[in-house]
């Protein structure tokens, strides 16, 4: 959207004055009307196109002239508050070089005009968890795989926060997971960890329940007529059966 500026005209009026005579005097004549000093507000200054002079500034991020891209990010935050791309660049700016005050100030600002910006709620679950604030951590991060599900990043973010802060490895397993099939990546640590994860599973889950013997001499008598089985090996196998229905 272009920044809108509001002119402000001051109109200034000529006055002109006549005065008039007795009826025994000449009329004098009126002065003559002094020249109009209309004046107008001056231009607002040409801040350019906000695409472009953004498009600029990322390149500068990827040529790594981060001194130069901050200062032209600051500028578009200035010229064109209203854009939600400059803050989260320069949150990350600021994250990246330690001043975590204005990161923080600078992702909220992002999230609040565009509620839909993945990346600033990712930045936003980091800082709260450096600030061991863990319950807001989970929440923004679960707020950026809600719109963007297929993050792996963030699905990675969400799974440490989970394994090592929160103490629940098995909560975190599937987004380990999704984050290796998401980013397509071998990760050695990674690898591991769901391994570990798995095995304390394996380990913590109980036994499965055997099945109860029967002695023979707890067989009941067969009815008359019928043979009486020879051991208890041959009453349990129908027990063994109906268990691996």
């Amino acid at each position: 959207m272009k920044a809108s500026s509001k002119l402000q005209l001051a109109l200034v009026l000529a006055l002109g004055a006549t005065v008039s005579a007795c009826k025994t005097s000449p009329e004098r004549p009126a002065p003559p009307d002094r020249p109009g000093a209309e004046a107008t507000a001056p231009k607002p200054p040409d801040k350019g196109d906000p695409k472009a002079r953004f498009a600029a500034a990322l390149e500068q991020l990827k040529g790594k002239q981060f001194q130069e891209a901050e200062e032209a990010l600051t500028s578009l935050t200035k010229d064109f508050p209203e854009y939600s791309g400059p803050w989260t660049n320069l949150g990350i700016i600021y994250f990246n070089s330690n001043r975590k005050g204005p990161a923080a100030a600078a992702f909220n600002k992002a999230a609040v005009l565009n509620q839909d910006n993945a990346v600033a709620f990712n930045y936003l679950g980091m800082l709260a968890r450096e600030t061991k604030d863990y319950p807001r951590a989970q929440m923004a991060y679960e707020k950026a795989l809600k719109l963007e599900p297929d993050n792996a990043l963030v699905h990675y973010n969400l799974a440490i926060l989970l394994d090592e802060y929160l103490k629940r490895p098995a909560d975190a397993l599937p987004h380990y997971k999704d984050y290796q099939r998401l980013s397509g990546k071998q990760d050695l640590k990674v690898i591991a960890w769901v391994a570990e994860i798995e095995s304390n599973i394996a380990k913590a889950a109980p036994p499965p329940a055997a099945a109860p013997a029967v002695s023979p001499s707890a067989t009941p008598a067969a009815p008359a007529g019928q043979p009486q089985p020879k051991s208890g090996a041959a009453q349990t196998r129908p027990r063994a059966a109906e268990q691996a229905k």
